[in-house]
């Protein structure tokens, strides 16, 4: 019974993403994971040691996972409730629907207002974007977006499917940790050691699915699939992360593009231009990624149900 009701809650939790997206962010999870960390963060930055980040992590996994138990309990009163409550908790772990429009809205800055295109980038990552042009911006959308199908989407669902709601909302709070302190900065290089690594021990596996699903979504949709996995084992390694560069690679030589953080990395062969069609390409493929992850997840819980 547990076994079924994880699925449903899953599927029920994707629907609610892919239609509303993400709740308000005044009652949004992840925004208090963000406000709780900066609270610990301000603290426990000034002992400037790797145990920071350990304290740090055990204590916001702590709180958010009590949190989940305790929401999960309260509702178990009444069992339309409690998979309506699980649902939506766990809908704020992924975000599909953003991710997708995210991309889809870049594509529309570029075409119509360059410096719009780069300001909404510089929201995104990390790099100077107010020199970029055309070709940097569809590069960097596509980085962006085929990088995050792991963190965004794969991972949490991955989690989701092996341990339910607090598998999935744990995954959750470290990933947040990371890409608020794991940064090698001298102010958070050691506060952010841990979470860091975390964070890529639980993306390694879903990283590689993903990469793995890029190429055979290449495959459905007759994109340059057999590039797709050529690059991914070619370039996979080049960026600094041991995790992102699966999907991205294998991305680039589905669209037989070549991706580009300037003094980084190149990812791909530049075999057609990046014009900003690439970019409705990635989200296509994407899409098909996710709904592969999803199909795939979902058939091999369902044979495990019918096992036990």
């Amino acid at each position: 019974m547990y076994l079924q009701l994880t699925l449903f809650i899953i599927i029920i939790a994707i629907m609610i993403d892919v239609i509303f997206g993400e709740l308000p962010s005044r009652i949004h999870p992840v925004v208090w994971m963000g406000k709780l960390i900066d609270i610990f963060k301000e603290y426990l930055i000034n002992y400037r040691s790797k145990i920071s980040g350990i304290i740090l992590t055990f204590l916001v996994v702590l709180i958010f996972t009590l949190a989940t138990y305790v929401l999960l309990r309260l509702s178990a009163f009444n069992y339309i409730i409690y998979i309506l409550l699980s649902s939506i908790i766990l809908s704020t772990t992924f975000a599909i629907k953003v991710l997708l429009t995210s991309a889809e809205n870049m594509k529309n800055d570029i075409n119509h207002n360059i410096e719009k295109a780069r300001q909404s980038m510089s929201y995104l990552v990390s790099r100077n974007t107010m020199e970029l042009n055309e070709e940097d911006l569809v590069s960097a959308t596509i980085e962006t977006l085929t990088e995050n199908i792991t963190d965004s989407v794969i991972a949490p669902l991955f989690y989701a499917f092996i341990f339910g709601v607090p598998g999935a909302v744990i995954y959750r709070v470290i990933n947040t940790l990371d890409a608020m302190v794991g940064y090698k900065t001298p102010e958070k290089i050691k506060i952010g050691w841990f979470p860091a690594r975390l964070d890529d021990i639980l993306n390694f596996i879903p990283a590689r699915i993903t990469g793995v699903l890029v190429v055979a979504a290449a495959a459905f949709l007759r994109l340059n699939w057999k590039n797709s996995y050529k690059i991914m084992l070619r370039d996979s390694r080049k960026p600094d992360s041991p995790n992102s560069g699966f999907s991205m690679a294998a991305a680039a030589g589905a669209l037989d593009i070549k991706l580009e953080k300037i003094d980084y990395y190149k990812i791909g062969d530049e075999l057609s231009p990046l014009t900003t069609n690439k970019i409705t390409e990635a989200v296509l493929l994407a899409k098909i990624t996710i709904l592969l992850f999803i199909l795939v997840s979902s058939v091999i819980f369902g044979i495990f149900m019918v096992l036990i």
